[in-house]
């Protein structure tokens, strides 16, 4: 792995389908916060800067993240996915290595697959690379659509964007990426709300850089249960149990 690297950290959203006043992020599973445990398994990797986007009952966030190496960036309004790492911009400015984009809601990312991530990236050359994984129920999930190689990105399609041959996919975007820090602020800046929810999806950026000529590559989990998110009380359950945790 490269010895610069950085991470950005979503912890902005409001979490509605939690049915809690507790920011999302900071519910527990096995007794600990969810970015907490997220956090804990990033550590290893040794980031140079790690930043955590914050926004809804950020102040909360931050507070129970005091103990962290972390830096925190605002998200004022949500707006998606791709405007939560624009507000990471300014903070990485004199950045140029390679940037994990990971979400504080997907807690169980392996060490393992992070090695394999930043491996395809570098062994492709590629300016993005997806952490993707094959589910047997993708409901909800934007989905990866390979280019004729079967190697590298084409484009991710939003589940609400989906056409019914595409829904028809298993493979999913886990919301895991590792970027080229100048090809990720530059193509965040093209970005447009032209979508179903109105919003600046960061999965946007993927298709513009695969019709710009760059490489974007692509990388299964292993264990499909590591890149569950969780957005309500019943999916904080359910990987719970998968994992043998307590909720």
């Amino acid at each position: 792995m490269p010895a610069q690297k950085a991470a950005i950290i979503l912890a902005a959203g409001k979490g509605k389908r939690m049915k809690s006043d507790l920011p999302k992020v900071l519910h527990p599973i096995g007794g600990k916060p969810m970015i907490e445990m997220l956090l804990d398994r990033l550590q290893p990797l040794g980031f140079t800067k790690t930043v955590v986007v914050i926004g809804h009952q950020g102040e909360e966030v931050r507070d129970a993240l005091a103990g962290y190496a972390v830096e925190f960036a605002w998200q004022r309004e949500q707006l998606g996915t791709g405007h939560a790492v624009m507000m990471a911009r300014e903070a990485l400015e004199e950045f140029s290595g390679p940037i994990l984009v990971a979400a504080g809601d997907v807690p169980f990312l392996s060490i393992d697959s992070m090695a394999r991530l930043f491996a395809a990236h570098a062994e492709a050359e590629a300016a993005a690379t997806c952490l993707s994984a094959h589910f047997d129920d993708p409901t909800g999930y934007g989905r990866i659509i390979r280019d004729d190689t079967g190697s590298l990105l084409r484009a991710i399609v939003e589940h609400k964007d989906a056409s019914p041959d595409i829904l028809e996919i298993s493979e999913i975007n886990s919301g895991t990426f590792l970027f080229d820090a100048g090809k990720l602020f530059a193509t965040l800046a093209q970005l447009t709300t032209d979508n179903a929810q109105g919003e600046y999806y960061l999965t946007d950026v993927v298709k513009i850089l695969h019709e710009s000529g760059d490489k974007v590559a692509v990388v299964a989990a292993e264990n499909p249960d590591e890149v569950r998110g969780v957005n309500s009380p019943e999916q904080l359950v359910d990987l719970a149990r998968r994992l043998g945790l307590d909720a």
